[in-house]
């Protein structure tokens, strides 16, 4: 890598793009309320990231604190006191089958602490009738509620389960007893959200082409700098973008006015070409009889790759060789 090019993490950079009220406004807006301006940018206050996670258990709150998203935005509404959650997973070349588990997981974890929180108000039982405090609350308590959405960028289309329900073996006659939980769930590859904030517009565009799996890397990167230089796309919608494709971005580029789209799709033609490369290898590894072993180290020796790099070009090429 050169000096000039710097890598952004991917984590850092979303973060930095939700964490702008507008931009997180303007989202939650167009996801829940179909545009509609319900959600006031001034109104939204930053919280600990962190908080939520930490469930009584301790192992499984290591389990959920070690296997997070890789971005988490949370917010509160002044007005209504409701909690806004942004789960994102960036360029994963994998689906997680067990997300509606983990967003169980973290909205659980945010009512516990609401509730931890007003139990410590009670001292002693003054006031109180014995239900309630060896509840810790009084009946007329109430806690804040929390919308979770998941942001999956990935052109790989979501194949996962959104609810509870989808993960469970449940017989016909029992399935209305069972308690189901659903999930956000918002494929940056394809929506049909309404945006009002141009930042966000022009984001989601340019994912929509990037992800395109229709189209080849060449031309998907032909059709964003088009757009980039036709909307006159901003640096942090750019860096966004690059933080959602994992791509890196030369800061001095931007410096001199010459960076934007060009620089980050060099970076995904790249990646295009890597991909057709393994491709190439799966298929003549399966063409000579070769095992999944043989041709993982393949991919690794030829591409220079991680084995987690060469098992992701394995499931992604893979079954299509067989």
């Amino acid at each position: 890598m050169s000096q000039k090019t710097q890598a952004l993490n991917p984590d850092t950079v979303l973060k930095n793009y939700w964490r702008n009220n507008v931009h997180f406004a303007d989202f939650f807006n167009a996801v829940l309320f179909k545009g509609q301006q319900i959600i006031k940018p001034d109104e939204l206050m930053d919280l600990d990231t962190e908080e939520s996670s930490i469930l009584e258990h301790k192992k499984y709150a290591e389990a959920i604190k070690a296997s997070r998203d890789n971005i988490k935005i949370r917010k509160k509404s002044s007005k209504t006191g409701i909690e806004f959650v942004m789960l994102g997973k960036e360029s994963q070349k994998y689906i997680d089958y067990a997300m509606p588990l983990r967003v169980m997981g973290y909205d659980y974890g945010t009512y516990k602490k609401q509730y931890n929180d007003n139990a410590a108000k009670y001292t002693s039982s003054h006031g109180m009738d014995a239900d309630e405090y060896l509840s810790g609350m009084k009946r007329t308590d109430r806690f804040s509620p929390v919308v979770t959405v998941v942001v999956y960028y990935s052109e790989t289309p979501w194949d996962g389960a959104t609810t509870l329900h989808e993960m469970l073996h449940i017989p016909e006659e029992f399935a209305a007893y069972v308690n189901d939980y659903r999930i956000l769930l918002v494929e940056a590859r394809e929506n049909n959200f309404v945006f009002h904030n141009m930042e966000n517009i022009d984001f989601f565009k340019l994912m929509e082409i990037i992800l395109d799996r229709h189209i080849s890397k060449k031309e998907a990167r032909e059709k964003a700098i088009q757009y980039s230089e036709e909307h006159k796309t901003g640096k942090s919608v750019v860096m966004a973008v690059a933080g959602a494709t994992d791509s890196n971005i030369d800061y001095h580029a931007f410096e001199k006015g010459d960076g934007r789209m060009c620089t980050l799709f060099d970076e995904i033609a790249e990646e295009g070409r890597a991909e057709g490369k393994a491709e190439e290898i799966i298929d003549s590894g399966f063409e000579f009889g070769l095992s999944e072993e043989d041709i993982l180290s393949r991919l690794q020796r030829k591409l220079g790759v991680s084995l987690q790099k060469a098992r992701e070009y394995f499931n992604m090429f893979g079954k299509q060789a067989v």
